[in-house]
């Protein structure tokens, strides 16, 4: 029996159109009719409730969605981004529909690889909240401040254009190499659904691994 899977959007609306059109490509070459239902939910509002730490805020926020989600018929609820998982554990406890949560992936896929020293590129949120102590056994190293910074700047400028910078590429190229050189680093984390605007794990140019595709993954496998 397929399951229904609801999705709340707009947080951004690239990072959603990606979710979507991925879900659908992978669904349609397994045979599967994906059972989807959207709501949409203001990326400035989340975004200035994350830049304030209001986390209780931001969890009843997206609670409201995740259930209207479940009133539509949804069975389990996906936020198709990274950033607003920073209240995972407080939305949780706010809501009866199950979250497929990008966490759980990321941490089976680097255990599978052996991986134990990687490093994020996401929003500044995401990579100061170094995924929130959920990767266990794995040591996420933090970039320089000046690297943060020029990493979270490229990333904002890549949500408010939708397009990708070949200078912030090329930064961002410097950055990966010094944290393997410097660091030991042995995976970039792309721990921001945008970054696919720039470039994937096969054109990174870098060790890379896509925290979205192994979070639409996991989704693909519930729809079926």
């Amino acid at each position: 029996m397929t399951a229904c899977v609801g999705i709340v959007g707009g947080l951004g609306v690239g990072a959603t159109m990606h979710y979507y059109e991925k879900i659908t490509a992978m669904c349609k070459a397994r045979g599967v009719i994906p059972d989807l239902v959207f709501v949409h939910a203001d990326v400035d509002r989340g975004q200035n409730l994350v830049r304030a730490g209001k986390l209780d805020a931001l969890a009843d926020y997206l609670a409201t969605f995740i259930e209207r989600l479940g009133r539509a018929g949804a069975d389990a609820a996906v936020l198709p981004a990274v950033t607003p998982h920073i209240c995972i554990s407080e939305l949780r406890q706010r809501v009866r529909l199950p979250i497929i949560d990008i966490v759980a992936p990321v941490k089976a896929a680097l255990q599978a690889r052996r991986i134990r020293r990687v490093a994020l590129f996401g929003t500044i949120f995401t990579m100061q909240g170094s995924l929130w102590g959920q990767l266990d056994g794995v040591e996420i190293v933090k970039a320089l401040p000046e690297e943060l910074e020029f990493i979270g700047a490229a990333y904002q400028r890549l949500l408010d254009t939708q397009a990708a910078d070949p200078e912030d590429a090329a930064g961002l190229r410097r950055i990966a190499a010094d944290l393997q050189r410097r660091d030991g680093v042995e995976a970039i984390l792309l721990a921001g659904t945008d970054l696919a605007l720039m470039f994937d794990e096969a054109t990174a140019g870098f060790p890379a691994i896509d925290v979205a595709r192994l979070h639409i993954e996991t989704i693909v496998e519930r729809l079926a």
